[in-house]
């Protein structure tokens, strides 16, 4: 009896762990949450220090505390709009009830994520989605009254506040991010009014291109290649260059929201829904919830709602304008933005000077502020003549390394930090993984690998790819030690545990992710982007597919293996029948099969790179 209990419990256990292994791809938390409930470890609001230099532990008081500091960075607006130009929209052609059908309400609620907590009404997630078929028709109806009368519910505008640690001393207020729970049914139709915003922008060009963030088709890694690329094509010049990095104060609880609404009228958006939004943003209120204790509840006079669905679309047309006027390249992702001017004289620093105080113009307009002590410049070159520039009338302090979208650049674009931090971060999990998961289950381990840890290793890898042996052993080391894990494989070799397990290494994964972006760039969802980036080859020569690309010619080996250049001759060798594919998924198969036929592994396993 004792023993086929002990196998019982075995096997059950078994069974969770490959249910949340099967599960972490989609939500991570779940392994954590796991991890640190046999740790018996809490993690969350630590004890807080009060206004008065107080050590506070009880739940109601911390959650007043962070309430109060949240509160405290709120933007005030004059009652009038004097000075700031507005157009009245016209009339739309799409009348507001047809917005909306019960058919697309009855499919968002199938997708609605069960998994997620309600807001304050109560309503849970996973009731709304086992119910879709019986409640689309009222939430229809509701829907359809609320965009027409341009009213929101009281109960759409109100949020249980979570605070997020991000980094820095538990005690303090300010290391944490307000995320606002708010009513799932609300969010339905969030959901709806941004996807027709988006559609209404992407028919007007109204998003500049050098926005990244929250947009269809970009990202952290679009947004980085786009602007080092800039950066590394003049530094093989023999060229120097400044880059600028800017940071917004608490960007999206400062953002001002009659000036918010004169630039939503002013792009023409349809009357309707514009008074939705300016009613949405009207009366909200907010209390901060610690441990299940609430604090009092506080008006919320600006920003937009960080963990809405409709707030980083509004955030991005609100700084929509930010580039207007400037002469350098701007780039964003949000609310991270960066200045590049190549600097060949005090005339360059003066004009890079110049749009820097244009920004700060901007800024002091709109409501926004920088946080200077986090604004830094960093000089890129041998002949820099490290000029200094002023924010706010202080020097803005000089860097020597960013980290930049959670990628660690320096001013020579060396990415051997950026490899040993992924390396770490990743062997980290590793060793959680190896402690906190009993089963060596191939079906539980890789799994967990492919969700929690290669990530690490891979993101935005295409921008930060390593170059030296050493960096590239670093990281395949990390992979190695993952398929030892796995039960059965501790006596084979490398090789032979990558073909039984089914995985690429990791080397092999970067140059096939490398062909994999560029085909993005060059005939799939990035090519807007891309026309930028590359330019085509003449093609007369009948030898070779017909979307050819220049191959640039470079100086530094920095240059040499960059993105935009390292990937082009391998790309310019494929089949015409590979590139030709016309999807992402038929481009893989074929990219795959040439890969193996040709035993290439890497670039150094490919003549046409010797």
């Amino acid at each position: 009896m004792k023993t086929n209990c002990k196998k019982a419990i075995k096997q059950a256990k078994i069974e969770m762990e490959r249910d949340i292994a099967a599960r972490s791809k989609k939500n991570p938390k779940l392994f954590f949450n796991y991890v640190n409930s046999k740790k018996m470890k809490q993690e969350g609001v630590g004890t807080l220090l009060s206004r008065g230099g107080k050590l506070v532990d009880e739940n109601g008081e911390k959650a007043e505390i962070l309430n109060s500091y949240f509160s405290s960075v709120y933007t005030s607006e004059e009652p009038d709009n004097e000075g700031f130009p507005c157009n009245m929209p016209s009339s739309s052609n799409l009348a507001t009830g047809a917005w909306v059908t019960r058919e697309e309400i009855q499919k968002r609620l199938e997708h609605v994520k069960v998994n997620k907590g309600p807001g304050p009404d109560g309503i849970h997630p996973r009731v709304l989605n086992e119910l879709s078929a019986v409640i689309a028709k009222p939430l229809h109806l509701i829907f359809q009254d609320s965009l027409r009368s341009g009213m929101v519910p009281r109960d759409w505008r109100i949020a249980n506040v979570v605070p997020l640690f991000k980094k820095g001393s538990r005690s303090q207020p300010e290391n944490y991010r307000p995320v606002s729970l708010t009513s799932v049914v609300g969010k339905l139709l969030e959901g709806v009014i941004r996807d027709r915003v988006l559609e209404y922008i992407a028919v007007h060009n109204t998003i500049s291109l050098c926005q990244h963030g929250f947009m269809h088709n970009r990202s952290c890694q679009t947004n980085l290649v786009a602007f080092y690329e800039e950066v590394s094509r003049n530094l093989d010049a023999g060229m120097a260059v400044d880059v600028i990095y800017l940071d917004f104060a608490k960007a999206f609880d400062t953002v001002p929201h009659r000036r918010l609404m004169i630039k939503l009228r002013n792009i023409g958006l349809e009357h309707n829904i514009c008074n939705w939004i300016e009613n949405w943003l009207k009366d909200r209120l907010q209390r901060v919830v610690v441990n299940g204790t609430f604090s009092n509840w506080t008006s919320v006079v600006s920003g937009v709602p960080q963990g809405s669905v409709l707030g980083p679309l509004l955030f991005n047309l609100f700084i929509n304008d930010l580039e207007v006027g400037i002469d350098s390249t701007v780039s964003i992702f949000a609310d991270d933005t960066k200045l590049c001017k190549t600097i060949s004289s005090m005339q360059d620093a003066a004009a890079l000077q110049s749009d820097l105080t244009k920004l700060e113009n901007w800024a002091a307009n709109w409501k926004m502020r920088f946080n200077v002590d986090k604004c830094k410049v960093m000089h890129f070159g041998r002949n820099n003549i490290n000029a200094n520039y002023l924010l706010n009338g202080s020097v803005l302090g000089v860097s020597l390394m960013e980290k930049d979208l959670g990628v660690f650049v320096d001013n020579k674009l060396s990415n051997a930090r950026q490899c040993h931090s992924v390396a770490t971060k990743a062997n980290k999990v590793l060793s959680c993984i190896k402690k906190g998961i009993d089963s060596r289950d191939e079906n539980i381990i890789l799994p967990l690998y492919r969700s929690l840890v290669r990530p690490h290793l891979e993101y935005a890898v295409q921008f930060w790819a390593p170059v030296l042996k050493k960096d590239i052993n670093e990281l395949e080391r990390v992979q190695r030690r993952a398929t030892k894990l796995v039960k059965g494989m501790e006596d084979f070799n490398y090789e032979v545990r990558l073909s039984r397990l089914g995985l690429f290494s990791l080397e092999k994964r970067r140059l096939r992710g490398d062909m994999i972006t560029l085909y993005k760039y060059i005939r799939g969802d990035y090519r807007q982007l891309g026309d930028v980036l590359f330019s085509h080859k003449n093609n007369q020569r009948t030898r070779g597919h017909p979307f050819r690309l220049e191959e640039r010619s470079f100086h530094l080996k920095q240059r040499r293996w960059f993105f935009t250049v390292r990937a082009v001759r391998l790309w310019n060798a494929l089949p015409s029948d590979v590139v030709m594919a016309d999807s992402v998924n038929a481009f893989k198969r074929g990219l795959d099969e040439f890969l193996i036929n040709q035993n290439i592994q890497g670039y150094c396993d490919t003549n046409i790179y010797s």
